[in-house]
């Protein structure tokens, strides 16, 4: 599944402008003698230093060889079978192209895939010359993960005739007249052809590596130089450079998005919708143009060293092509990321004439600045800290309970999810770690007091991980609160990310970095959060699918297991109140009409998911949609729902920037059904211990740990 995704998103990210002329012959990609060696590097510390090591042979071989073709072809829609076969006699020497250093094997498989994507985008543009005849019964078919791939051009021009149909069907359906159907779909397969012809070396290689680490292990994985440093800045929240999200849309630059306080926003230069045409370094140096330049590429030549001097070539948004440009003068600055930081909100909740505050604090990561730490940086950037802050201000509001919401929230610093339990339960034991020797490691927090003593919650759901588990998982061992939501993800394992260059002593940075994994997590109870995740004491409706989303769908994650038990000592009986508040959440489950329709959408989604072909029929795919808007206006008692709405058949960047961003903000702004039941599910047990001492802190310092 990650495969799949991080392919297609470098298809996504990097495109040449629409009215780039195409070259006449495609690039043929070749392996660099570095990224060989760091290959090679990379397997001598699997095979020794994994949690699981995994020999370098010729069954990691064929898995490696079967992931990568995945990568690139998830739908078989793109390779013949002749090129299988003739990829699958090199299926088990990839562990000796490593071992050597020669990776011109993932090199030609790449070359041929790029080939293919020319063919049949080249041909699903000649198609649209014609038209299709709608009222013909026939299927096309969307899940093809395990369908055969073409045997002849033929069979593969007929998987492409219903793709293109498809496409055009669904734009017809929005509304769409037959010209701008032609147009916007001519656009999208040029915009991917054109897209072939930006790959370089690096990309290949990165598609590669994931392919190889991700069979050792779901969550061992190598991070290329940029992709290193778009990890560091998830942590740290903060970078150097401008402050200013960028987009690429028809071969532009474009500003998605101003960073509050960041130097493009404070000039006042720049405009949501402008477009960066050139870049160029200090006062003096020479303006280069980047119309059609990776984005990648780009966001490296912005980015620079504190206080230093970048100058940009702008198009105003409002202007045309051929439109007045303007240079700007910005010193980049360093820029703090604190949309992605924790951030609190309270939510009322009435009962009968009663009402109560119950604060939200919504954590996206368990971020933390690792080097800003390490130097004994007192201010360093932490979601510990950030969280305590917000409970402070909480408690002056004088809420009546705390809901922590880690939905999708994948995890990351260890030290942080470890010390914001303590914000809960106070000093003892958070997590155990077992080693690859089995030694087995207690890691505990040792704040005297717990910043938080009241009723808490904690809301997850599939996309919870990690860090998340770790947090929640001990919240439900120790009986500090209540645990909400659905079954978490389920990784239990422990990575370590290794510098390669500093291992070879490479002065000059080629080899990369390689995350692995080390240990694995158990929480404080003997049991693991590996493969079966958390399972929430008050299950709310699951939107994820857990065939394709999770750690029990890896074919090679590690198993469930269990260890003894920690010394700690439960913190209350909050299992008692457990079926009073399962009770009353179900009572207003029932009775409350915005659950009620989430359930109902969360069925069809389902529905809709499990079906593997779709009609290419007008009036058959008129009468579901018929039938569906009929439902969804049944459902329409409030004016809430704005996160659905009419399909209208474009990808984000066909749309305009003001209405996709627009579109992104009603999601963004809709009833979280959600968050609200679980509010309330935090009420109700303020209200279970109102006016009785609470149980959830009744234990006395010594009693830790014990």
């Amino acid at each position: 599944m990650r495969l799949k995704y991080a392919f297609l998103g470098l298809i996504l990210s990097v495109a040449l402008p629409a009215h780039a002329q195409e070259p006449k012959t495609l690039p043929v990609l070749a392996p660099q003698q570095p990224q060989g060696q760091a290959a090679h590097l990379s397997a001598q510390f699997l095979g020794r230093y994994a949690y699981k090591p995994v020999p370098l042979n010729d069954a990691i071989s064929a898995k490696v060889m079967d992931r990568f073709i995945k990568s690139l072809d998830p739908d078989r829609m793109l390779f013949m079978q002749s090129d299988i076969d003739k990829f699958m006699a090199n299926r088990t020497k990839i562990d000796d192209a490593i071992a050597g250093e020669d990776l011109k094997i993932p090199f030609s498989i790449f070359n041929v895939n790029t080939q293919r994507i020319v063919d049949r985008m080249t041909y699903a543009k000649g198609l649209l010359k014609q038209s299709f005849d709608f009222s013909v019964k026939e299927d096309y078919t969307v899940v093809r993960e395990d369908a055969p791939w073409a045997k002849s051009e033929a069979e593969s021009n007929e998987l492409w005739r219903k793709r293109v149909k498809s496409d055009w069907l669904r734009l017809k359906l929005a509304g769409k007249a037959d010209a701008a159907i032609r147009e916007t779909l001519d656009k999208r397969y040029q915009t991917i052809l054109d897209r072939v012809y930006s790959y370089k070396s690096n990309d290949v290689f990165q598609a590669f590596m994931a392919a190889y680490t991700t069979s050792v292990d779901p969550h061992t994985d190598y991070f290329g130089a940029a992709a290193s440093a778009e990890f560091d800045i998830s942590m740290k929240l903060s970078l150097v450079g401008i402050g200013a999200v960028l987009q690429d849309r028809d071969g532009y630059t474009t500003i998605r998005e101003l960073v509050p306080g960041g130097p493009a926003q404070v000039s006042g230069k720049l405009a949501v919708g402008d477009r960066i045409i050139g870049v160029a370094q200090g006062d003096d140096g020479a303006v280069k143009e980047v119309l059609g330049t990776r984005l990648d590429e780009v966001v490296q030549m912005i980015r620079g060293a504190k206080d230093s001097v970048v100058r940009l070539d702008i198009l105003p948004a409002d202007a045309g092509e051929n439109g007045t440009h303007r240079v700007i003068r910005l010193v980049r600055d360093k820029v703090s990321l604190e949309k992605q930081a924790a951030k609190k909100s309270i939510i009322p909740v009435k009962d009968g004439d009663a009402t109560r505050k119950i604060g939200v604090i919504t954590l996206p990561a368990f971020y933390e600045d690792f080097e800003a730490r390490q130097k004994g940086d007192k201010d360093y950037k932490g979601a510990s800290r950030d969280v305590a802050k917000l409970l402070g201000e909480l408690k002056q509001e004088n809420v009546d309970g705390v809901l922590i919401d880690l939905r999708d929230n994948g995890g990351g610093s260890l030290a942080e999810a470890i010390d914001m339990t303590g914000l809960f339960v106070g000093k003892g034991p958070v997590v155990q770690q077992r080693n690859s020797e089995g030694k087995v490691e207690v890691e505990s927090d040792d704040l005297p007091e717990p910043a938080w003593q009241g009723p808490v919650g904690v809301l997850i759901n599939r996309g919870s991980a990690s860090a998340s588990e770790i947090f929640a998982a001990a919240i439900q061992d120790y009986g500090r609160g209540v645990i909400i939501g659905e079954p978490s993800f389920g990784k239990g394992s422990v990575q370590t990310v290794v510098n390669l260059d500093r291992i070879a002593q490479n002065l000059e940075p080629k080899f990369g970095q390689l995350k692995l994994t080390i240990a694995q997590f158990f929480r404080v109870n003997g049991g693991t959060t590996q493969l079966r995740g958390v399972t929430p004491d008050i299950s709310l409706p699951a939107l994820s699918d857990p065939k394709t989303f999770g750690e029990a769908s890896f074919d090679n994650a590690l198993p469930w297991t269990q260890i003894n038990p920690a010394k700690y000592k439960v913190a209350g009986n909050l299992a008692a109140s457990l079926p009073q508040l399962q009770s009353r959440h179900d009572v207003r489950a029932g009775s409350d009409p915005d659950f009620r329709r989430f359930v109902e959408n969360a069925n069809e989604l389902k529905a809709q998911r499990e079906k593997r072909t779709i009609s290419l029929n007008e009036a058959e795919r008129k009468a579901e949609m018929a039938a569906m808007t009929s439902r969804l206006k049944a459902r329409e008692q409030a004016n809430d729902d704005a996160s659905r709405g009419d399909d209208d058949g474009l990808q984000s960047d066909e749309r305009s920037l003001s209405a996709d961003i627009a579109l992104e903000n009603a999601r963004k702004n809709a009833k979280d059904v959600l968050r609200n039941e679980a509010a309330a599910i935090v009420a109700d047990q303020s209200d279970l211990l109102q006016g009785t001492a609470n149980p959830t802190v009744k234990r006395s310092k010594n009693t830790m740990g014990e």
